[in-house]
């Protein structure tokens, strides 16, 4: 009886920590912002759970030597609305408000950082 309440009590300890684990690494984010640039790739990938995935040049960033380079920011959008809207968006300036998670779910996508909010869209300066 005593190795049977032992097992049992381990056995609810690893389901839980399991459990919490999920529960902060998918609904507890670290950080969240906004990220603004030219909108360059977007895209609905995978081959059994399909998701969303784009990428933002970030230009005029100077490096220690005074050339400008361009910086990319990967991220993935989990609500289907925002990722319409983003899919006509391509080659335009756009402000996306961001969370950052501390790992990222096949299901949510490939990225830590997850778009939950377009914040403005306009024609690329560039």
């Amino acid at each position: 009886m005593k190795k049977l309440v032992l097992i049992l009590i381990v056995i609810f300890t690893i389901a839980l920590v399991g459990f919490l684990f999920i529960f902060f690494t998918r609904y507890i984010s670290d950080g969240e912002g906004v990220q603004a640039g030219q909108l360059t790739t977007f895209m609905h990938k995978g081959f059994v759970i399909k998701t969303y995935e784009g990428k933002i040049i970030q230009t005029g960033l100077k490096n220690a030597k005074g050339a400008i380079e361009s910086n990319t920011v990967e991220f993935s959008v989990e609500d289907q609305e925002i990722a319409d809207s983003l899919m006509r968006c391509t080659g335009r300036d756009v402000e996306l408000h961001y969370k950052h998670y501390p790992n990222s779910f096949f299901w949510r996508g490939e990225q830590k950082v997850i778009v939950d909010k377009i914040v403005s869209v306009s024609k690329s300066t560039y």
